[in-house]
């Protein structure tokens, strides 16, 4: 089968190459499916230089849609030519990046829902929601979320919106018109962000959760729009958080995934009601352009690469 892997770390463009590997075999547990799609995000690109060290080669593509074509013992609920969807595991020699793909955890598709728009939902919804958790937001809560226009933001901005919460967000054009469409207020990051988050909210902000790209600024700015600097948790900004005294999600450790959310998600994504945006979806031979893509970081949403044909 084919198969996006690397053989040593490094720069992706660099180490990255699509060639024949061996057809995985599901595990106790385990299911395999034929890939349709999987996504492309910085995780991937931070596995090959190095994040996780472990035997060689790895593969890539964290998110996966595609059709269950083979079993492993102990698995119930689950058949061969049922439509799932899930986080492919990135411990072995090949991952969701691949014309077959291992899955731990999976969730069903629904027929209404389209593979890419399910397989952009994973990393998304769980990192958001653990956010959300983290700072224990409720129905009275203001909330900032900085990043609004990333996938997680995205999500974080639907979910907080769905607890009652008042959700504020920066973001670029792009996805401005959608993310008001959630209720949520809008307005563009940059200079003078605390001002106009300050003059939206009529003071400061409860707490704020930080998805945006790296950037020495973002942290120093987010602290004006607070009380204090423990209402500001970040998930991308981590120096700056940890040397001003505000949190970060990975100092304080995982409270352990939210894949129950992943599923509510699922299902109100195919009644049109929650999703996150697919900046591009790219054939698979074509997959240092979905790599370029998300080095930019600014891609507009989730990168896709197309595995199989559509059918």
């Amino acid at each position: 089968m084919r198969a996006l892997r690397f053989h040593r770390t490094g720069e992706a463009l660099d180490v990255l190459r699509l060639e024949e590997a061996e057809q995985p075999r599901p595990a106790p547990g385990q299911i395999r499916v034929a890939v349709e799609v999987c996504t492309i995000n910085p995780a991937d690109l931070a596995l090959c230089q190095g994040l996780y060290p472990g035997d060689l080669p790895r593969g890539v593509g964290l998110e996966v849609a595609g059709t269950v074509d083979a079993i492993g013992d102990k698995v119930t609920g689950v058949q061969p030519g049922d439509a799932v969807f899930g986080p492919a595991p990135f411990t072995g020699p090949t991952a969701g990046a691949a014309d077959h793909a291992l899955l731990d955890i999976w969730f069903p598709r629904p027929p209404a829902l389209d593979p890419a728009a399910a397989a952009a939902l994973p990393m998304a919804v769980d990192t958001a929601q653990l956010g959300l958790d983290l700072l224990r937001i409720i129905s009275d809560t203001t909330l900032l979320v900085s990043g609004g226009g990333t996938t997680t933001g995205f999500a974080a901005v639907q979910l907080a919106r769905r607890t009652g919460a008042r959700v504020l967000t920066t973001a670029g054009p792009t996805h401005t018109a959608a993310l008001r469409a959630t209720g949520a207020e809008v307005t563009p990051y940059g200079k003078g962000m605390a001002e106009r988050i300050r003059e939206l909210a009529g003071g400061p902000v409860d707490v704020v959760l930080d998805v945006s790209p790296p950037d020495d600024a973002t942290i120093p700015e987010l602290l004006r729009t607070v009380t204090d600097p423990q209402h500001v948790l970040t998930i991308s900004n981590l120096t700056q958080a940890r040397e001003s005294g505000a949190r970060d999600a990975f100092t304080e450790g995982p409270l352990g995934h939210r894949y129950d959310a992943v599923e509510a998600c699922a299902q109100l994504a195919a009644q049109g009601r929650f999703g996150i945006p697919v900046a591009r979806t790219i054939p698979l031979p074509d997959w240092r352009e979905a790599i370029e893509l998300s080095q930019s970081q600014h891609p507009g949403g989730k990168i896709v690469l197309q595995i199989a044909e559509p059918r």
